[in-house]
């Protein structure tokens, strides 16, 4: 495959080859700023795309790595971490953060580390896909690289009685 164009995809991907991931960045020819968007031009369900949302949990920022298939429940989450409910990043909170546009967040390649949940919805796929630092860009990985690529902790976010059930995005 060739080198991404895009300077943050590049280094997105050359992340992904220096931790030893298994999946290649894959540059889309139209933008995939939602799930819906990136799932139709993957063909793939809408809950095998990784949407990286990043909310701000009392000044800091939080990864969450939530399943396409159904919406973040912010009072879980604030429960699960002892905190109040996060609220989500504005695009300049998310850009400081992660060096990387709504939209596009990768999963890894932002300038500090960052705390990060990973969706146990996303387990019941063989292969999902997380943004690659571009709108226009992703990368497949499975539930156990993910967790491996961010040290992220698995965590139930889902709305819904049970983060393991279908729901509409």
């Amino acid at each position: 495959m060739s080198r991404p164009e895009h300077p943050r995809v590049a280094a997105v991907a050359d992340l992904l080859d220096e931790a030893g991931a298994a999946g290649e960045v894959l540059e889309l020819p139209a933008g995939a700023r939602t799930a819906a968007a990136a799932a139709a031009q993957l063909g793939v369900p809408v809950g095998a795309i990784a949407n990286s949302l990043v909310f701000d949990a009392g000044g800091a920022p939080l990864l969450v790595l939530a399943s396409g298939a159904h919406r973040v429940d912010v009072d879980r989450v604030g429960a699960l971490l002892g905190v109040p409910p996060p609220v989500p990043g504005t695009p300049d909170f998310v850009r400081r953060h992660t060096g990387q546009p709504i939209g596009g967040v990768a999963p890894i390649g932002h300038p500090e580390p960052i705390g990060t949940l990973v969706d146990v919805e996303l387990a019941r796929y063989e292969r999902v896909w997380a943004a690659a630092g571009h709108p226009h860009a992703v990368f497949p990985t499975t539930y156990d690289e993910l967790l491996r690529l961010t040290d992220g902790t698995p965590a139930e976010v889902g709305t819904g009685p049970s983060a393991m059930s279908e729901v509409a995005p």
